[in-house]
Formats: C-alpha cells, structure tokens, sequence
C-alpha cells in the first residue's frame, strides 16, 4: 500500500515523503486527527486546572512526546479556554460542512 497524501496542511513527521493534499494540487482540503481530554459540565475549576497541568507535564516530557511524534502525532498542550475555543472552531467549521453537503439523518 503507498500513501497518496496526507489529509492536513503540513506534512507527517511519520511519513515525511508523503505530500499533502494542497502540495498535491488540492489547496483547500485540510482534515485532520485531534483529541483532548474533556470534563463533565460542573467539575471544579481548580480540578480542571489540576488536570490540565498534569496533562501538560505528561506532554512535555521528552520520552512521551518523542513517542507520540514519532507516531506522527504532535502533542499540543493549551489551556482550557484554548481548548474550548478550539472545540467551538471545530463544531463551526464541520457543521458548515454538513449543511454545505445536503446530508440527511434517516
């Protein structure tokens, strides 16, 4: 199997070869993979900024983040507004995607 492209606007650390969809000739495809960790509505502040500074810790140690680049992943520890306003970008930007589509639920 070989790649084609890669689905974001730069490319793998894992696949440094495989060209992006924009370098590929598709300059307005961007998708890719995140994940965060979230908390139910009502969890404490202090909690909340507890888990985020042992989170950030974890992904700033040079073993894990070796590890997760080497995955192709690249960690990006923010703080929880951060997160949040990129969770709200993210909701924007597919569910325009979906209308833009015509899909339907069944």
């Amino acid at each position: 199997m070989r790649a084609l492209a890669i689905t974001g606007m730069k490319r793998d650390s894992a696949l440094p070869d495989v060209p992006t969809f924009a370098e590929a000739g598709l300059p307005k495809y961007d998708a890719y993979f995140w994940s965060g960790l979230v908390a139910p509505a009502g969890t404490p502040a202090e909690v909340i900024a507890k888990l985020n500074t042992v989170l950030v810790q974890a992904l700033n140690a040079p073993d894990a983040r070796e590890t997760l680049m080497h995955q192709g992943l690249e960690p990006a520890g923010t703080t929880p507004p951060q997160f949040a306003a990129f969770i709200a970008g993210e909701v924007e930007r597919w569910g325009q995607v979906a209308k833009a589509s015509g899909a339907k639920l069944d």
